[in-house]
């Protein structure tokens, strides 16, 4: 039993000790081109979630891992078989959900665990966290923790690319197929300039992006650099979860 696990914890030890901060680790469920499974992004919030977790309770931190939200938002894949989209509404509602026990039961924190691109939970954190101002509501996409170029050869991609290809191979390298098989994560730029820089945005119908689905060539990847990058992103995501669990929500600035 992992006592930062709320799915292996029990009534009896939650009872005796409170957590202070509450994870909620969200993935997706989609295609991730030819030669990785459809719950990568699960499958990757489980590790990274359970990792930080286990090394922030082991210096003190008094967290509790939830259950992996499995479904995000994929409004720009509704023409690529059984990739699941849940709306932003439905993503607040969840959220609203969870925090409404929070706040019942006198837990403070929350942090959302993102390990999805198209899920964007600042708007989401605003309007929940605008009604319920005793719960501290934060949320770090993992993904976005470190440099990429210190680990990867190509880490120009965003979807089933170097990175996550590593990181599989490091994690599930049973589902994972031959790397020869693989598509080459080719994808379309926009015409409008604008909209390939950081300033401007609008979202990538996905099938007139790429044909294999993956945004970034993969065929670099190996287990040990997933196993690399992996220990340092849990490294960070861990000392996140540590600083939460100890703060003072009434007095977070310096």
């Amino acid at each position: 039993m992992r006592p930062y696990i709320l799915a292996e914890s029990n009534y009896k030890d939650l009872s005796l000790e409170k957590p202070d901060l509450v994870v909620l680790p969200w993935g997706a469920t989609e295609a991730h081109n030819y030669h990785l499974p459809y719950a990568t992004d699960i499958i990757e919030a489980d590790f990274v979630a359970a990792e930080a977790a286990r090394k922030a309770y082991e210096k003190g931190a008094k967290v509790s891992v939830l259950p992996t939200v499995p479904f995000g938002v994929n409004t720009g894949q509704s023409d690529v078989i059984l990739d699941i989209n849940i709306m932003p509404s439905t993503q607040k509602a969840i959220i609203q959900d969870i925090v409404t026990v929070l706040d019942k039961q006198g837990i403070e924190k929350l942090l959302i665990l993102n390990s999805h691109g198209g899920n964007n939970f600042k708007p989401l954190v605003r309007e929940v966290g605008y009604h319920f101002p005793n719960v501290f509501i934060a949320f770090c996409s993992w993904f976005h923790a470190l440099d990429k170029n210190e680990y990867f050869d190509i880490p120009d991609g965003d979807h089933a690319d170097e990175m996550e290809t590593s990181i599989l191979l490091h994690l599930t390298p049973e589902l994972v197929k031959p790397l020869e098989e693989a598509g080459d994560g080719a994808a379309k730029k926009w015409k409008v300039d604008a909209l390939n820089e950081s300033w401007a945005w609008a979202e990538r119908q996905w099938t007139s992006v790429t044909e294999d689905t993956g945004i970034g060539d993969p065929k670099m990847a190996t287990a040990e650099k997933g196993e690399r990058f992996l220990s340092d992103v849990t490294d960070k995501i861990a000392n996140l979860m540590l600083d939460l669990s100890f703060a003072d929500i009434k007095n977070m600035y310096q």
